[in-house]
């Protein structure tokens, strides 16, 4: 997923926006590409001008409205990535079986009778797939030899038909954050000094010490200075100086980290950089293509440097990577904090999973490319299949197992899942 959208000493638990690929079936004998619930997305810089203040609810469920916003966006991002894929494939001339929103038992099924495709609504909207018709099928009806079946077609028709769906999430993206240029404004920041207090754990040393949530800790110039010094001199006093309510005489605190398990001091309270937001609307389309450019390069460049950091600091950055569960607290948070916020969020989900999906592992989208790259550098001779189904299966296997453990992980770790236990 999706991103670092806090960092506390006590608390630190960043999220990653989230999220497969999907194109699957529920029927092993039909062609379709691999897919699962929603799979980790990449963790964002720490320092994300628009999503780091939002923080993993304390209470997701109080207000279900929020709730159902966050899974609507994943949900709309879903049917543009299936999308993609589908209307690369119909567009061609190209068979398709069924188109299917979710994954798990089916509510609602509809076959459209021009085409025999099923489009299908299901249990879990948390995945999507788009399946092709398999000759070996005894119930497909179509011939082996027929061209306009997946396999028979050319590489470059496959390999369209598979990249689409990252395309479609990328355009979709730019033009999320067109849109917003247009009607509610790019959040520009403007930095303050000082770092805000946005959460304060009850019975922890912050609260213990009489830092209270909306405080403005001046002593430190940035989250990570602070967080060094936490760290750093556990049961030892700090002294800092604290601007509150709006004052401008600073109040003096002596805050006392205590002791983790690892050594380091934590205070128990949420730290974000202290700014503030205004917004840039743009006054006509040229000025709005412009705008929406600047971000949507900026965007890419947090979602490549987040790609990086796993990669190089995968130790750190494993515990990083959350799956919907999270993405979906994170989304349910900036809807109440603030509605807008969901362009940036669905903006940042899309370009996520486009990221994950380019990764050529099994399972994804980028095995796929892969797989047809390999045939194409064979000059067209196939992969044989029992290689290929092998290959895919595997990572199918690897990407449930992992999303299942992101789920369970990730729930036992929303607060109100963790104070009934």
């Amino acid at each position: 997923m999706l991103m670092h959208l806090s960092l506390s000493p006590h608390l630190h638990h960043p999220i990653t926006p989230p999220f497969s690929h999907s194109l699957s079936s529920s029927h092993p004998s039909s062609l379709s590409f691999p897919s699962s619930p929603l799979p980790p997305l990449l963790p964002l810089r720490c320092n994300h001008r628009y999503l780091h203040r939002y923080h993993p609810p304390r209470a997701l469920f109080e207000s279900f409205q929020p709730v159902i916003q966050a899974t609507s966006v994943l949900t709309a991002i879903i049917i543009v990535h299936e999308g993609g894929h589908f209307l690369a494939a119909t567009l061609q001339g190209i068979h398709v079986s069924k188109f299917a929103i979710g994954f798990g038992p089916v509510l609602a099924r509809f076959v459209y009778p021009k085409d025999g495709v099923e489009y299908s609504l299901r249990a879990f909207p948390l995945g999507g797939f788009v399946a092709f018709p398999d000759a070996d099928d005894p119930d497909c009806g179509i011939p082996s030899n027929d061209p306009d079946l997946l396999r028979n077609r050319p590489v470059v028709d496959r390999i369209v038909v598979v990249s689409a769906g990252v395309v479609a999430n990328i355009a979709f993206a730019y033009f999320l954050i067109f849109t917003q240029s247009l009607t509610t404004g790019l959040p520009i920041q403007e930095p303050l000094p000082g770092v805000l207090v946005p959460d304060v754990r009850p019975g922890s040393a912050g609260a213990r010490s009489g830092l209270l949530a909306g405080d403005i800790v001046l002593s430190s110039p940035s989250v990570s200075d602070l967080v060094n010094v936490i760290k750093s001199n556990p049961e030892k006093s700090i002294k800092v100086k604290v601007l509150r309510g709006g004052s401008s005489d600073p109040l003096d605190l002596t805050i006392t980290p205590d002791l983790s398990q690892d050594g380091t001091g934590r205070i128990g309270v949420q730290l974000s950089p202290n700014f503030r937001v205004t917004r840039l609307k743009a006054s006509n389309p040229a000025e709005a293509t412009s705008l929406a450019t600047r971000e949507f390069v900026f965007l890419i460049g947090s979602v490549f440097e987040g790609l990086k950091q796993t990669f190089l600091n995968f130790s750190q950055s494993a515990e990083k990577v959350s799956g919907p569960v999270a993405i979906i607290a994170v989304g349910a948070e900036v809807a109440k904090s603030s509605v807008d916020g969901l362009f940036q969020f669905a903006a940042i989900i899309n370009l996520n999973l486009a990221a994950i999906n380019l990764l050529p592992l099994p399972a994804l989208d980028g095995g796929t490319l892969a797989l047809l790259l390999v045939e194409a550098a064979r000059g067209g001779r196939r992969i044989p299949r029992e290689v290929e189904q092998s290959i895919t299966s595997s990572g199918v296997l690897l990407v449930v197992m992992l999303g299942l453990f992101l789920i369970v992980r990730d729930t036992l770790n929303l607060d109100f899942i963790r104070e009934m236990l």
